[in-house]
């Protein structure tokens, strides 16, 4: 298969404080695309997710760590559409999230992470410029949520 035909389908988390007024950025560290920026957490689905639910606990696993946990609402995704440097597509949904505890521990795809006021994100650089779409999306749809909505990983 050509590169420029491959396809990942790539989850992202939308972390907020349990204030809803800062979102978890983390720095990613070796990336082709975005070496030094900050982005959500997230990333691939595998094939041995047994489902999206899994695959997003997965990657926060991995990601900042199995000893925090986040309510996320897995039922609302807004997709956006990446095409990589070397061609390759991705789907991107972000899924929103609240940080419920734990110690944020960061793997090796990271070089430091931050929690970024939401009303001065317009102005945190160097970030991906999707973020603040997706922060705005995905904190309307936390606050119009009820409780039963959300699933704890």
């Amino acid at each position: 298969m050509k590169p420029n035909l491959m396809f990942q389908y790539c989850q992202k988390i939308v972390v907020f404080s349990s204030d809803l007024k800062k979102v978890l950025l983390a720095r990613r560290k070796g990336e082709a695309d975005y070496d030094g920026v900050y982005s959500l957490i997230g990333g691939k689905m595998e094939t041995t997710d047994k489902s999206i639910i899994s695959g997003i606990k997965r990657e926060k696993d991995e990601e900042i760590g199995v000893n925090t946990k986040v309510n996320i609402l897995p039922n609302e995704t807004y997709n956006v559409l990446f095409r990589k440097n070397d061609g390759n597509s991705m789907i991107l949904p972000h899924i929103p999230a609240i940080f419920v505890k734990g110690e944020i521990i960061i793997n090796d795809e990271y070089s430091d992470y931050q929690w970024v006021e939401i009303n001065k994100l317009d102005g945190f650089e160097p970030k991906i410029d999707t973020i603040p779409k997706a922060v705005d999306w995905a904190v309307k749809k936390i606050r119009s949520a009820s409780p039963e909505e959300f699933v704890e990983i």
